[in-house]
């Protein structure tokens, strides 16, 4: 798979699309992405002893940490898969292990291939299953009149409401956690009913369907037998081993500290971290498609780090994660300037949302202004979760509106500052009662 070459300005010129501000973080992401095409142009001698630029971003909730990873992520076609520190324990206790981090990577990582792929083999897979819808409505035996007649009404669009039968196989990107058998974890002891069920579910069975929705999953079918699945599997491999990125959020909610400063051996908290190393500094897990190497995956560490600092993480751990970003809180100027500036911001979302019923949205400067300084403010008093605050204060706004809207086609509602301070200000004033509503 040809993955997209960028400048670290075009990233960052990409990212301003989306994301407002934080542009120190926006400069880094962008240099370890291009760290990695330099290091693609590299002698396989020199190439392998090149490390990622992991990452580490410091900042609190809701100023665009994980957005700018997807986004990011997104751009650059790269497998991507975020976790949560705190869902993991050391090995030996229940819990996922953090093995089963490589083992989801290489699952977005074939899942997107996959769907790729069949984009290719599109037109093919249209060809056969249109072939076989025809021989589900009038029988294999049928003149071959009969059958252009039945497949021109197909073409039509004339029978897409009509009920068949049909011989559907499953989606093979369904039921793919770790292990052979859907559902079955690693080192997990299941019966032999449970085994037969898992292999049955697999088998392809009858379904009655409509024929619009038989059809897609017919051509999905048609085009996975055009598919080479080991070709497929390998550079899934492949592509999780050098482009691959992780995303391990709340990394600080594993630091273990005590009230006192000193380290507890905690093993919720630092026995992660010392199964995290591992992965980060590059070691080889096992999967059922196979050995991955995860010494080029991109790990991006975040957190608030409120109560623990950086230096609570363990050393061997700081040093697997050289680039440092600190990302500033939110100030009532970025909350306006979320609203308004990137290509789908909240605004925008709820004017379209609202006029498929056929309701025009206007918002007035005005009320952009007090939705920001609201935000601001309860940000402050309440709890600081950043942007998506706005989010909670724009829905208790509309609500009205929202549950109003199918019976208002071809009204205008425009929204003022006033609107803003009847409708969410005063539930913001009331200190316990905001904890609960916004």
């Amino acid at each position: 798979m040809s993955v997209p070459n960028f400048a670290p300005h075009e990233i960052v010129s990409e990212l301003d699309r989306f994301i407002v501000g934080q542009s120190d973080a926006k400069r880094a992401v962008a240099i370890a992405m291009r760290n990695r095409w330099r290091r693609s142009q590299l002698p396989d001698g020199l190439k392998d002893e090149v490390v990622p630029k992991n990452i580490l971003m410091i900042g609190p909730t809701g100023c665009g940490k994980t957005e700018i990873a997807r986004r990011l992520a997104k751009l650059a076609q790269s497998p991507f898969l975020k976790v949560e520190a705190t869902k993991f324990t050391e090995v030996g206790y229940v819990g996922r292990d953090v093995d089963s981090i490589v083992r989801d990577l290489v699952e977005v990582s074939l899942t997107m291939l996959r769907d790729g792929r069949r984009k290719d083999v599109q037109e093919k897979a249209e060809a056969a299953a249109e072939t076989r819808l025809v021989d589900a409505l009038v029988g294999e035996g049928a003149t071959a009149d009969t059958k252009v007649k039945f497949r021109q009404m197909l073409r039509d669009g004339a029978l897409e409401d009509k009920e068949i039968e049909i011989q559907i196989a499953p989606d093979p990107q369904r039921g793919k956690e770790s292990g052979d058998i859907p559902g079955l974890q690693p080192g997990q002891v299941i019966s032999f009913n449970d085994m037969m069920k898992g292999f049955m579910n697999r088998m392809p069975s009858r379904k009655k369907l409509k024929v619009s929705v038989a059809r897609e999953q017919l051509i999905r079918e048609e085009a996975d037998k055009l598919l080479d699945d080991e070709a497929l599997t390998r550079e899934a491999i492949e592509h999780t081993q050098n482009h691959g990125i992780v995303f391990l959020d709340e990394i600080d909610k594993v630091c273990a500290t005590s009230e006192h400063g000193t380290r507890s051996g905690d093993v919720s908290r630092e026995g992660v971290q010392r199964d995290l190393l591992p992965l980060i500094e590059g070691t080889t897990v096992s999967t059922k498609y196979g050995s991955v190497k995860t010494d080029h995956i991109l790990f991006i560490a975040s957190g608030a780090f409120h109560i623990a600092k950086p230096s609570d993480l363990l050393p061997e751990l700081q040093g697997r994660l050289p680039i440092r970003v600190e990302l500033a809180g939110l100030s009532r100027d970025d909350l306006k300037r979320i609203l308004l500036e990137p290509e789908h911001s909240l605004l925008k979302q709820y004017v379209s949302l609202l006029a498929t019923e056929g309701v025009t949205l206007e918002f007035g400067d005005d009320a952009v202004d007090a939705l920001a300084e609201l935000a601001a403010d309860i940000n402050e008093r309440v709890e600081n979760i950043g942007a998506r605050r706005l989010a909670t204060v724009l829905e208790k706004l509309l609500a009205y509106v929202s549950f109003s809207a199918s019976d208002r086609k071809g009204e205008t509602v425009r929204v003022t500052a006033e609107d803003v301070r009847d409708r969410v200000a005063p539930l913001a004033r009331k200190g316990d009662l905001s904890r609960f509503i916004l």
